[in-house]
């Protein structure tokens, strides 16, 4: 992958922007909100994938594909942290000295006049983000955004609107979220993850801190995760806290697990039952992040909490499909450890007696050989396994380092089939459901893209 060169100056005027690889969600959401503001837009991406057929339809010119012909006579270039530094587009760019600015660049030139509320942190992030810019639709707010995924109610992952705040989900993989000029910052969780980027645990504590500490207004963080709870010592500017702990100062409790669960919220001494839309635990942590964020923008806590309420997911956040003689097939986000058994709770809560055939497309060789262990424990949640071979994304292959290592590590190996053959795969998931199943495909990679090669494998089951 590249090193973003953030020394590089954002224009004062972006004039014509080119996107090398448009049709990843942060991409396509500042894209989106180029053309909305009058700017001419085109880019080139590997595949024709529904966000690049909605931006050609609001106006954007797009090839698929890289190649030098694709960039044409742009004022700036959009690039980010995935893109391989051979990229013919970004190449011609940088020998035609046209600015080539990373997205955050952009999306911080975006925000820059607006009140911007990030939200940042290992998980729950997307989901996080939806749920403040629902809340904020509902309570008659019209705040610009962009997410990292389409929010269903909206049917986008991002808008230009007329109100003074800005809410966007904040990437930490390569610390480009330290160049917003945030004014709140709502961190879900600092769960290790990227190492391969910061090098050790204290160094992503690090740099959560100094995300938080450069918060115009204040911060909310977990009182839970044991990750936020060493960056909250960090802090310095006006904090709040979510989550179960005693505490908080948006404390959940009385969590009732099933296809839609139920809680309650504690805030100033005051209690609100809350229903979500949403199965998991951990959305009610998500939950309890965003009301906290909003009571601190000064909103009535038991109307935020029912605000939330109405949030009905994003997409790739276990999203049902179809189902195939009675057999569901879901898409599910997840990608790290911790993800992956929040993923797999909340889907033990909906399918009842039936069982759960996991397919897990392992992301990145960096993350599978850190966490091999760890994701063999939280899988065996499954009653089957499914296990492709690993999405390499920004990384080059590492010898030694397959699927088959998180194969290796599962304990009962009668429930784990390791399929590196992807063409292979739906057949196995489908002869191991039956009616009553969930089929749940996994990961950050392209694994929804089977989500049709399952449902046509359990029709002819």
């Amino acid at each position: 992958m590249i090193k973003p060169d953030f020394s590089q100056p954002v224009p004062k005027n972006l004039g014509v922007v080119h996107f090398i690889g448009i049709g990843g969600s942060g991409m396509s959401g500042i894209a989106r909100l180029l053309l909305g503001m009058g700017h001419k837009v085109t880019g080139s991406d590997l595949r024709d994938t529904d966000n690049v057929k909605a931006l050609r339809e609001l106006g954007a010119s797009i090839s698929i594909g890289h190649a030098e012909a694709n960039l044409g006579t742009p004022d700036t270039v959009v690039v980010t942290s995935a893109l391989w530094p051979t990229n013919p587009e970004y190449l011609l760019a940088r020998s035609r000295n046209i600015p080539v600015i990373h997205r955050s660049q952009a999306l911080a030139y975006l925000a820059s006049q607006k009140r911007l509320i990030a939200v940042a942190g290992a998980h729950g992030k997307t989901t996080s983000t939806g749920m403040v810019i629902t809340a904020l639709l509902e309570l008659g707010q019209d705040p610009s955004f962009v997410n990292g995924g389409v929010i269903n109610s909206i049917g986008a992952s991002a808008n230009s609107g007329s109100g003074e705040l800005f809410v966007i989900e904040a990437d930490e993989s390569d610390g480009s979220f330290l160049h917003y000029e945030t004014s709140i910052s709502l961190i879900t969780n600092v769960d290790p993850d990227h190492l391969d980027h910061y090098g050790s645990i204290e160094a992503f504590h690090g740099v959560f801190a100094e995300f938080a500490n450069k918060s115009k207004e204040f911060v909310v963080i977990s009182s839970d995760d044991a990750g936020a709870k060493e960056v909250a010592k960090l802090i310095t500017v006006p904090m709040l806290t979510f989550g179960e702990a005693a505490s908080s100062d948006v404390r959940v409790q009385k969590v009732v697990e099933s296809a839609q669960v139920e809680f309650e919220l504690v805030y100033k001494g005051q209690t609100v039952g809350a229903k979500l839309l949403l199965a998991g635990r951990h959305n009610a942590l998500n939950a309890a992040g965003a009301i906290a964020t909003l009571v601190g923008l000064g909103f009535d806590f038991d109307s935020v909490v029912r605000s939330v309420t109405n949030f009905q997911g994003t997409e790739r956040r276990f999203e049902l499909h179809g189902a195939e003689r009675g057999v569901c097939v879901y898409d599910d986000f997840a990608h790290h450890p911790t993800e992956v058994a929040a993923a797999l709770n909340g889907a033990r809560a909906v399918v009842g007696s039936g069982k759960i055939i996991t397919v897990f497309q392992p992301h990145l060789y960096s993350r599978t050989r850190l966490f091999a262990k760890e994701f063999a424990e939280v899988l065996a949640a499954s009653d089957e396994v499914v296990l492709l071979d690993i999405y390499a994304a920004r990384e080059d292959p590492e010898p030694g380092v397959t699927g088959e290592l998180i194969y290796e590590k599962f304990a009962d190996k009668s429930r784990i089939h390791y399929v590196p053959n992807w063409s292979d795969a739906p057949a196995v998931a489908a002869a191991l459901a039956s009616k009553g199943d969930f089929v749940v495909t996994m990961g950050c990679g392209d694994v929804y893209r089977m989500v049709p090669e399952l449902l046509a494998a359990l029709q002819t089951k």
